[in-house]
This record gives structure tokens, C-alpha cells and sequence, in this order.
């Protein structure tokens, strides 16, 4: 194979050293039909231009060429026009033919074109007819496909212009830049719409095929707005677009579960905020309640002590926006032009079965009170991705659940399996020690005094008297087990649940739910309830009651305190609840999730 000449002192070329090639893995190839592979392959006339050109370019580029003049058009028409007349000589003839040749008149404008940098459109020019106080006009054509466009219209109560109300972020509409908010809109398809309603010019779109062209007049221009931040907010309730009647435009809505991580894409209306679901890949936001909104709403819903209703509010006629559900992309502007228009004893929940409340003092909270709790509103919490570096503190496991539900069974199970991960707090008591206890085995026994004055200077997550006797768990008990490179699981009320929300702490909150009453009917019929480590004796069988309140608690719990449960877990069957429970928290350890953003600061 020929091998390309290169020049005194110059590096052999990409050809030259391709030609080499069959030659040099001649020794490593065995099979006779490879060989004639690789010949045939570097003998490609098709392979050699192809580096040929890449050879000149590259050298080309090194040169960094100018052009000689960046006029050849121009001087080819000079020229033209000097030899006319000179066409006797056959050479001349032949020029002239050739400058007025139209793909050279077309080559010699490309070659402007580039040595000039002259790449962007030429408008055509205004028309001279122009009155000052006439508005400009942008005439825009969409071409339908399956993507709606992305924004809404609405009628100016006191003007009756149709306005495009709001663009929706990574719609089709702001991806074009073509329309924006404030725009008024004044013919679809040459047809007027200054008489026309809404819904109207949206039947007048349903029903046009192919490219539909807008007429419409700027608003007043505002400032670019500012790059917003990425934000992701966590969903802390339920929320179904369609049925809600305050919002502009149903079609643009975004509906969303309680735990669901939005990104916000806008927040420019203190109302209604354009959001999408983390990951989705469908780049068009849609709208939801914002948080001042949704707090408003709750607040107005909720009387004291209950919870928020999902009802809905009427909406006054000049807030009705409408999506142009045109399914469109293709967007061209052609031109600018002016013209008018979510057994009690192991678990240490320190929490009172119904029959203990009966004779026992009322549970209570050392930091803040359940009532407190539920006058909080639950709406966006901001989020951000966590995953638990190498060598670092464990999350703490939290569990919660009405009496009876297997937590302590579920807690037993987890010790059982890895004793060196898992770790459970040592309570404190203000009862005597008996002989065959020892300090800081079953208890840290402590005085009634230093009890209560531990309470004053808020060092316990939740405690409570029963029989006459404090108990109680430490912040400091729980430090404690994560110093030791352990998982700490701990059981308690969900209202003592905010207090252990820390970027210390970073909670992993596990909701534990009964079954049917059929099932636990079925499931604990041989089953045995207790009310704390004291007083094993007093075990008694679950009756229909016991199985009823807990059902009861279970809903109560979820529905005051859901949005701040991570992970909820049916005990039908205790072995399936386990290895659900297991793997969450082994994802835990290994993946990443989404929690509040001040805990990613710390």
C-alpha cells in the first residue's frame, strides 16, 4: 500500500501512519481471513479521501486562514459590467458566462457570507406607512403535534382583550420564547377574537389542522427575569388539580401525593406556582397552590382539633384562565411589523393503654404539647438529596404506631438479626432499683428531683408517670447508641417526632399500621397486650375494643402526622412486615433520599 510522502522534519500524517498499520499487525493476526479483512478495509478508497480530508482540514484550521477580500460578489458584478462590450474574445465570452452563471453568483454569496460572519436573518424592511402610535404586531405560526403549547388565556375584565395569562415553564411555548405573558392575542388563523370568549378561540383551535398562525401585540416588555435557583420541595398533602375550583386552569394543573418531591420551575405568582415531579421527564411544568396560598386555604378549612378537608372554593369569573391545548410545537415567528393589534414493655414508647389511662396520670410530651402540633399546617417542606457517607453517624430509625401493632416484635427481630448494628436506647426511671437490676442495664435509675429538673432543661425526647413513678427517654441515651456506629431504633408518640427532626439526628420515621379488624382477628387471636416492662403480669388477651382503638389510632396518627412519616408498613403478616422493614433500611444506608434541606447544611 502506498504510503503517503510527508515533508522534511514533519510528523508522518494519520495516512501514512493508517497505511502502516496492515503491515504492523500482520505478526498478531492468525486466521489468513482477518488479514484480507484489514487489507481490504485500509485499501477503501473511501477510507483514504475521508482521511485526506480530515488532513486538510486539520492542517487548514492550523493555517487560520482570512479571507482576501469578503466582497467576491460585488466584484464579480463589477466586473461583469466592464467586459461588456469586450465579447468578441472567446475567453472573454466564456467569463462573462461564467460570473453570470447563477450557482457561482450563489457560491460567491456564501463566501461573503462566511468572510463576513454575516449569519444571522435579514428582516424585510418596515413599511413606510407607519403612524407612531400604532402597535407593533407579531404574527407567529405553530404547527400541531402531540405537546400541548404551554400557556393560558384569559379575558381582561376591563379592556375584553384576550391576554395570554401565564406561560407555563419548559412548555412548548417558553421553550420557543416566542409568546409571552401579557401578550394580547387578536386573530387565530386571519379570524378576529376581540368578540370572541375563551372557550371560543379554543374550539376555533380544536378544530384547525395543520400550521395555525397567531396575530398577536407585545406587552410591555419587562425585565429579564432572574435565574430562580433549583428548588425541590416535598409534598406534605394530597392534592387533585380537577377537583380543586380556585385554580385558573384546570387543564394546567399538577395533581400530586403527600410525600411526592416537586421541582418548582416558578414562583413568580404569589398564588399559583408551576412545578414538575422530580425526574419526570416531560420538561412542561404545571400549576399547584403555593404555600402562602395552601396555608391560607387550610387554615380556613380546618376548625380546632380537626383535620384539613379537601374542600373547594369558588373562583371569581376574572381569574378563569384557559390552557391553548394546541397541541403544537414547530413555533416560527415570521416576522415583526407594525399595524394595529402521607407489647408496650420492650418498646418503651412510654405511652398508657386505655385501660391504664383509667388509673394513671396522662401521658405528656417534655417539648411541645399534641395540640401544639396540630395547629401547625402541613404543606411543602424544601428537600434536598442525602446519602450517609462512609464512616459517618447512622440516621436514626424511628417507629411509630398504635399500642398493639407489633413494634416490639419488629424491634426484637431487628436486634435479633445484627445485635452489632442495631442498638435500642436505655430508659430512665424514677422508681427504686430492685436486686436483680443494675444501673444502666434495664434503666439509668435517677432521683424524682434530677427526673424533673431533666425535664425542666428539655434533655428528654418524651416521658411519663405511671403508678407514681417517672420514665422517661434521654437525647442523651440516644447519642449514646449512634456513637457506637450503631442504627438506634426508638419508639415513640408521633408528636414527640419534630423534636427529633435535627440535622443531628436526620430521622428515618417508620409508620407501622394494623391490618383489617378481620385480620387482627385472625392474626392475634393467640396474642397478649401489655402495658409496659413493670407490669408483665397484668398481659391480658386483645378484645374487639383493643382491635378498635387501635384502628382508630392508627388513623388518627396517620392523618395528623402522615406528612412526616418517610416509610409506612402494614403488620398483616410479621415475617413479610420484617423483610419490607429490612430492606427499607438497608436502602437507607446504601441509596439516596430526599430530606430537609438544613439537613444537608450541617
Amino acid at each position: 500500500m502506498p504510503a503517503l510522502a510527508t515533508g522534511a522534519g514533519h510528523e508522518p500524517g494519520l495516512y501514512a501512519l493508517l497505511a502502516a498499520l496492515p503491515s504492523q499487525l500482520q505478526p498478531h493476526v492468525s486466521r489468513p481471513e482477518d488479514n484480507t479483512f484489514l487489507q481490504d478495509m485500509f485499501a477503501g478508497r473511501g477510507l483514504h479521501s475521508l482521511v485526506k480530508i480530515h488532513e486538510r482540514l486539520q492542517h487548514y484550521e492550523e493555517s487560520k486562514p482570512v479571507p482576501v477580500l469578503d466582497s467576491a460578489e460585488v466584484l464579480a458584478q463589477t466586473l461583469s459590467k466592464q467586459l461588456e462590450g469586450k465579447s468578441e474574445n472567446g475567453d472573454i465570452k466564456e467569463l462573462v458566462k461564467l460570473l453570470e452563471n447563477p450557482h457561482m453568483k450563489s457560491l460567491l454569496s456564501v463566501h461573503d457570507t462566511v468572510a463576513q460572519k454575516r449569519y444571522d436573518p435579514e428582516l424585510p424592511p418596515l413599511p413606510e406607512d407607519i403612524h407612531d402610535e400604532e402597535n407593533s404586531v407579531k404574527i407567529i405560526r405553530l404547527v400541531k403535534n402531540k405537546e400541548p403549547l404551554g400557556a393560558t388565556i384569559r379575558r381582561d375584565d376591563g379592556t375584553g382583550a384576550i391576554i395570554v395569562a401565564r406561560i407555563m415553564k419548559g412548555g412548548a411555548a417558553d421553550r420557543s420564547g416566542l409568546i409571552q405573558a401579557g401578550d394580547e392575542l387578536k386573530e387565530v388563523n386571519g379570524i378576529p377574537v376581540d368578540d370572541k370568549k375563551p372557550e371560543e378561540i379554543i374550539r376555533i383551535l380544536a378544530q384547525s389542522q395543520g400550521a395555525i398562525t397567531f396575530k398577536v401585540v407585545p406587552g410591555v416588555k419587562e425585565d429579564a427575569p432572574v435565574r430562580e435557583p433549583k428548588v425541590f420541595l416535598r409534598a406534605l398533602f394530597d392534592y387533585d388539580h380537577s377537583k380543586d375550583n380556585t385554580i385558573p386552569c384546570k387543564e394546567a394543573g399538577l395533581s400530586f401525593k403527600k410525600g411526592s418531591v416537586l421541582q418548582i420551575m416558578s414562583q413568580e405568582d404569589a398564588t399559583w406556582w408551576q412545578a414538575k415531579h422530580e425526574g419526570d421527564g416531560n420538561p412542561r411544568a404545571g400549576l399547584i397552590p403555593s404555600k402562602q396560598f395552601q396555608e391560607r386555604r387550610f387554615a380556613l378549612w380546618q376548625p380546632a382539633g380537626s383535620l384539613p378537608l379537601q374542600r373547594t372554593l369558588s373562583r371569581r369569573p376574572y381569574d378563569v384562565e384557559i390552557e391553548i391545548a394546541l397541541i403544537a410545537t414547530d413555533i416560527q415567528e415570521e416576522a415583526d411589523y407594525s399595524s394595529g393589534f402521607h407489647s408496650a414493655g420492650f418498646r418503651r414508647s412510654f405511652r398508657l393503654s386505655r385501660r391504664d389511662k383509667k388509673t394513671n396520670k396522662t401521658m405528656y410530651e417534655s417539648k411541645k404539647s399534641q395540640m401544639y402540633d396540630m395547629a401547625d399546617v402541613p404543606t411543602y417542606e424544601e428537600v434536598a438529596p442525602y446519602c450517609r457517607k462512609s464512616g459517618a453517624k447512622h440516621r436514626l430509625v424511628v417507629l411509630a404506631g398504635p399500642t398493639g401493632v407489633g413494634l416490639n416484635e419488629l424491634k426484637r427481630k431487628l436486634l435479633i438479626s445484627d445485635p452489632q448494628h442495631f442498638g435500642v436506647t436505655i430508659p430512665h426511671t424514677s422508681r427504686p432499683k430492685r436486686n436483680q437490676e443494675s444501673d444502666g442495664v434495664e434503666y439509668h435509675f435517677i432521683s424524682k428531683h434530677l427526673f424533673e429538673t431533666d425535664v425542666h432543661n428539655n434533655k428528654l425526647v418524651e416521658y411519663g408517670e405511671y403508678k407514681g413513678n417517672y420514665y422517661g427517654t434521654s437525647l442523651d441515651s440516644v447519642r449514646s447508641v449512634l456513637s457506637k456506629n450503631k442504627v438506634c431504633l426508638l419508639d415513640v408518640q408521633p408528636h414527640t417526632i419534630k423534636l427529633l427532626r435535627t440535622s443531628e439526628f436526620k430521622p428515618f420515621v417508620v409508620f407501622v399500621k394494623p391490618p383489617t379488624m378481620e385480620r387482627l382477628r385472625e392474626t392475634r387471636k393467640n396474642s397478649k397486650i401489655i402495658s409496659s416492662k413493670d407490669d408483665k403480669g397484668s398481659a391480658k388477651p386483645f378484645t374487639e375494643e383493643d382491635f378498635q382503638e387501635m384502628l382508630n389510632t392508627a388513623e388518627m396518627m396517620e392523618s395528623q402526622y402522615g406528612h412526616l412519616f418517610e416509610k409506612v408498613i402494614v403488620n398483616d403478616d410479621l415475617t413479610t412486615a420484617f423483610s419490607e422493614l429490612q430492606l427499607a433500611l438497608k436502602q437507607l444506608e446504601t441509596e439516596t433520599h430526599w430530606v430537609p434541606v438544613s439537613w444537608t447544611h450541617s
